[in-house]
């Protein structure tokens, strides 16, 4: 304590007594500052539990709006309705609140006994919470004794409670006695009233969570643990899965202590998982220990197991693709279509995730030199062209991602993380338009840590495309590897179309594209033609697609040659741009083959509806979307015994092909016959709605968006407890959380990217896509620091 009366230090000190006053005396304003501001901010706390007082008092007096008399009127509340004014009197007066405060009221001392306000806090809060308990249960008495006693605070008597309360209760105890046995408001026994007044109470006083106390884990549960663990490893050494599952049973049942387990999780667990087997029993008991630690393991060097919960309970699906309208290719159109059927059942949100060009990649890429100044031009020209094929406004939304155009590969490539460009409160289920297009050079976040779901849609045969070209073997051969590594790492999930893709991990074979509304109208009306016994088709055959050599124009133009005698009379429009249109043009031109060469259109140009038959020699495809329109037009399909055509082997008018002299006998049996009109369930297996039901069910994603949990397990107590409080991961995710490691390593290495062709500076974007999507310039997103 400081002496304020000690005598004056001598003059030769007096500069440095006078800077220690100084000092002293700065530090007793602070305390006092800081003592005050505690004081005001318990009078602020005591105010708002006065106010909450009174709430719950008027609340309970307030008419009850049920077909019983309202509370105010009854002759119980008319008595005690003096004593509670009288409460609300005492408690709302200055001096109540003065004399709670002048237990931990400052001393005029510097030091300040902190114990001394903690136990006046703690007695006062004890004595407010036991006045306003009123469940009388002997065993909740029992356990506040308990309580009180683990903390050395004595138990005050009865006779010491404030007398106001003690009366209130005696009074309510009264009512509640002579309500249960009959005497008074029989008609009120068991009523709403005493329900409401004890929850109205006891909310006031409502302690705090139970004590989370959980004994640690002993020798025998960790090295069960461990064995549960490690079973991958003894797998591979031949112990078998149940010799590992008898040895984790023993561990656990013969130093079992019962007690504890039922200590360390609540009753509703227990309830829940009781019959289940001791190997659940012990996972349950690890993360009851981690939960009561307060740590969440939230993944680690490789994995990240905590997922983002969505704050709106509504999904949120993103479908990242690789191309977009006007570039007429499979992947600019399907997902469109797949957003747009997703989004029609409004139970998610749907957001289009798409590459935006720079001007120079845009005049190279779209036909018809179109181009767009804007991301809003072009969402615009989509929506337009959507809504006038499907007939509804689809309601999902359209984000651009920054994209460069390789020549090279004539495909677009993810410049930057495609990954940053969805929200992380939107991070739920993502949709991988080509996973291994989109992941190749991919260098950010890693798609299975950000969002809870993920699905990769495989459209394109990149083996089969690669072969052809120089040493193609060598690159197939490393390119196999690389799908299979980004298959592994990025999806929960793969879908393939057909089997003509490459086999990849966590992969099913499905046709989830459909075709486009206006080509099945097109052919109810050649079907309604046909019934009135008009001509449907004036035309002969074509052949429809982008004028490259991997597209079927090398099988066509052997097939022709070959048969050239056979298929004298034959003749074949072909309708296609591409950057291999002047050679293959060249190369039918001086084998003199039977084929007119047009100006690509869209197919369901008016020009088109005509031909009777189409001609896809293709096998690089992997689900033509040309053959499915055809089909759905009704016309003729003559295409390649081929893994690529199998769906569509189950329609009548398809054709298919295993020989060349094969070839010759369907283009004759189709030009002298009569496609047969589809049947109602045939259009609908070729529909969007078919289709994205598909989706839904092989990707699993109807019942990720249906929230599907194990239906004897509380889903509260399943994202709480089971999801967040895991011990360590599985060698399963650590295998796929090294590979996506080392991919994310290796695409960072500029060296390496070039080297494996990538196009030079993609792993960031550009200045001009910081422009033209508003983003920070690439120094600020990526700075490079250096001395």
């Amino acid at each position: 304590m400081l002496n304020l009366s000690a005598e004056r230090p001598p003059p030769a000190a007096a500069g440095t007594a006078e800077k220690a006053l100084s000092f002293l005396s700065k530090g007793w304003r602070e305390v006092r500052d800081s003592a005050g501001a505690d004081l005001q901010l318990m009078r602020k706390r005591a105010n708002s539990f006065k106010d909450l007082a009174d709430r719950e008092l008027e609340h309970l007096l307030k008419p009850a709006g049920s077909p019983s008399p309202p509370i105010g009127e009854l002759e119980l509340v008319k008595r005690i309705h003096p004593k509670l004014s009288e409460i609300r009197r005492v408690y709302s007066s200055p001096e109540f609140g003065r004399k709670v405060l002048e237990k931990w009221s400052p001393k005029s001392t510097i030091r300040i006994n902190l114990s001394a306000i903690k136990n006046a806090i703690v007695s006062e809060v004890d004595e407010v919470g036991a006045a306003l308990d009123l469940s009388w249960n002997e065993d909740r008495n029992k356990a506040n004794v308990r309580w009180e006693e683990q903390r050395g605070v004595e138990v005050e008597d009865e006779g010491n409670e404030w007398k106001p309360i003690r009366m209130l209760k005696t009074r309510l105890k009264e009512f509640e006695w002579k309500s249960q046995s009959g005497d008074i408001f029989g008609s009120f026994k068991n009523s709403e009233f005493m329900e409401k007044l004890k929850s109205s109470l006891q909310s006031i006083g409502k302690d705090t969570e139970e004590s989370t106390d959980v004994p640690p884990l002993d020798v025998h549960e960790l090295l069960a643990h461990l064995l549960k663990q490690s079973w991958p490893l003894f797998d591979q050494l031949g112990i078998r899965q149940d010799m590992c599952d008898k040895m984790v049973e023993a561990l656990c049942s013969g130093h079992r202590d019962e007690a504890m387990y039922h200590n360390s999780v609540s009753r509703k667990e227990a309830s829940l998982h009781g019959n289940e087997k001791i190997s659940d029993e012990l996972d349950l008991r690890i993360a009851s220990v981690v939960n009561s630690t307060g740590h969440h393991y939230e993944g680690g060097f490789w994995t990240d197991f905590v997922k983002h919960e969505q704050a709106d309970k509504k999904h949120h699906v993103a479908i990242v693709t690789t191309a977009s309208l006007p570039w007429m290719t499979g992947t600019a159109v399907n997902p469109l279509f797949r957003a747009a059927y997703l989004a029609k059942s409004a139970k998610q949100a749907v957001t289009l995730v798409i590459p935006w060009l720079c001007k120079s990649d845009q005049e190279v890429v779209y036909p018809n030199n179109l181009t767009f100044g804007s991301p809003e031009a072009q969402e615009a020209y989509i929506r337009s062209w959507l809504e006038e094929r499907v007939g509804f406004k689809a309601d999902f939304r359209i984000t651009f991602y920054p994209g460069k155009f390789s020549e090279e590969r004539r495909s677009i490539i993810p410049a930057g993380d495609t990954s940053q460009f969805i929200p992380s409160k939107e991070a739920d289920i993502a949709i991988l338009e080509e996973p291994e297009h989109l992941n190749w050079y991919h260098h950010g976040k890693r798609w299975t840590d950000k969002f809870n779901h993920v699905v990769g849609v495989v459209h394109t045969n990149y083996l089969e495309y690669i072969k052809r070209e120089k040493y193609g073997a060598i690159q197939a051969f490393l390119v196999k590897h690389i799908n299979n590594m980004v298959a592994r790492a990025y999806c929960d999930k793969v879908l393939r179309l057909s089997a003509a893709t490459q086999d990849l991990p966590k992969s099913v074979i499905c046709n989830v594209h459909g075709v486009n509304p206006r080509f099945l109208m097109i052919g109810e009306k050649k079907a309604t033609e046909w019934e009135h016994g008009q001509q449907r088709f004036s035309k002969g055959a074509y052949f429809l697609g982008k004028m490259v050599w991997a597209k079927g124009y090398r099988e066509l133009i052997d097939l022709m040659a070959k048969n050239k005698t056979d298929l004298d009379g034959f003749k074949l429009d072909v309708y296609g741009n591409g950057e291999d249109s002047q050679e293959v043009q060249s190369v039918a031109k001086k084998l003199d083959l039977n084929l007119n060469f047009l100006k690509g259109r869209d197919h369901a140009d008016a020009t088109l509806h005509e031909y009777k038959v189409f001609v896809n020699p293709s096998i690089s495809d992997v689900l033509c979307t040309a053959t499915a329109e055809a089909l759905a037009m009704g016309k003729f399909v003559i295409c390649a015994d081929h893994p690529s055509n199998d769906f569509f082997r189950a329609f009548p008018n398809c054709l298919t092909y295993k020989t060349s002299e094969d070839f010759v006998a369907r283009v004759k049996e189709a030009m002298v016959s009569e496609p047969q009109p589809l049947t109602s369930e045939q259009r609908h297996n070729l529909s969007w709605e078919a289709a994205t039901q598909r989706f839904m069910e092989y990707s699993q994603l109807d019942k990720v968006l249906n929230n599907d949990e194990p239906a004897d397990v509380d889903k509260s107590i399943y994202s709480k407890k089971m999801r967040k409080s895991i011990s360590m991961p599985n060698l399963s995710d650590v295998v796929d959380g090294g590979l996506a490691f080392a991919h994310y390593c290796l695409t960072g290495n500029e060296l390496f990217r070039l080297s494996t062709g990538a196009i030079p500076g993609s792993r960031d974007y550009n200045l001009q896509h910081s422009i033209d999507l508003h983003l920070l310039p690439p120094q600020v997103q990526n700075p490079v620091y250096g001395w």
